[in-house]
């Protein structure tokens, strides 16, 4: 009896204990969400400060077909330089010499504007002729001010693509910055909002792509950071093969099933990604939802998971990283060959 009145009491402390660590945990996660939001609310932007950077308005440019990307790269370099033109009378001359390297004829600007933070598809490869193409999404802190750093992963990527496609397959990648990304310490970055807003551009973008590509060219959207909160709100109207899901803080999605894609769903975190270390969490704080849901990379998830080796948050398109290698294999479609993790 005395025996039994122990266990008893033993494990009602126990499931106390639990539920006490339960509760912790959810008041810490919260906490730390609302720090966040403090942090942000509070902490002095250079960008909202920053006067608005004269442009022109976007090149009026016809559908793009793969007869007509030539002169719609031209179109666009030339906006470009007019870009760089206003940049610099304005005294902005970073943003001047960013405008002025996009113009470069050896550059192929699929859109391009210079207003504001920018916005810009740059194409790295023969889009017309690819058989498989890669669009990469950016997340938090990119625009036209630090648009070689994006441009940088694209090009990373094309490269690993021409060196293992097997003989006579051509591929292609672009780089999408067709939206205006959260700030790294802003409330926008813990909030699908941007993302909300991003969606119908990046659907209307891919039906454009696919009117240039056609069929059979595969397409594979490669996302990354707060860039995969965009993807997966647009993932149910997408037209694409493969999902691939990098550096995710979370999708605002539960399941993969939860997006309403065909597509194959992947995704990866680097063993030195500081993302592993945010709450994966939904809650409401002040009136407002914060925070995306289930980590990608759980199983809880549900999707693809493959390994993407030591990397941190900017690691995944490195040369000569696990994480570059799997990815080329997903958009070359060599699913066998992606390690798992």
């Amino acid at each position: 009896m005395g025996s039994s009145w122990r266990g008893w009491r033993e494990g009602r402390g126990d499931a106390r204990r639990h539920r006490g660590d339960g509760r912790r945990s959810h008041r810490w996660r919260r906490a730390l969400l609302a720090t966040l939001i403090t942090a942000a609310v509070v902490a002095p932007l250079s960008a909202a400060a920053r006067p608005e950077i004269p442009a022109p308005p976007p090149a009026t440019l016809p559908k793009p077909t793969a007869a007509n990307l030539d002169e719609i790269y031209a179109a666009n370099s030339a906006n470009a330089t007019e870009a760089a033109r206003m940049a610099a009378a304005h005294g902005d001359n970073h943003r001047a010499a960013m405008d002025k390297k996009l113009a470069a004829p050896t550059r192929h600007l699929l859109t391009f504007d210079g207003r504001g933070p920018g916005r810009a598809t740059e194409v790295f490869g023969d889009l017309a002729r690819a058989d498989h193409v890669a669009v990469l999404v950016p997340g938090s802190d990119t625009s036209l001010d630090t648009y070689d750093r994006f441009r940088a992963t694209a090009a990373a990527l094309q490269r690993q693509l021409t060196r293992t496609a097997p003989h006579g397959t051509r591929t292609a990648v672009v780089a999408w910055l067709g939206y205006r990304t959260p700030d790294t310490v802003s409330t926008t970055v813990l909030t699908t909002d941007r993302a909300d807003e991003a969606a119908p551009h990046l659907r209307a973008f891919i039906r454009r792509l696919q009117g240039v590509v056609g069929r059979p060219t595969t397409v594979s959207l490669v996302c990354h950071s707060y860039g995969t909160v965009v993807c997966a709100r647009a993932a149910s109207h997408l037209d694409i093969d493969d999902l691939a899901l990098v550096g995710s803080p979370g999708t605002g999605a539960d399941t993969a099933a939860a997006l309403h894609t065909p597509a194959r769903i992947w995704a990866a975190r680097g063993v030195d990604d500081w993302v592993g270390e945010v709450p994966h969490v939904r809650t409401d704080l002040f009136g407002v939802t914060v925070g995306f849901g289930t980590d990608p990379a759980s199983p809880a998830f549900g999707a693809q998971v493959f390994a993407a080796g030591e990397g941190g948050h900017s690691d995944y398109f490195r040369p000569g990283s696990v994480s570059l290698t799997n990815l080329a294999r997903i958009v070359l479609g060599d699913t066998v060959e992606v390690t798992r993790a």
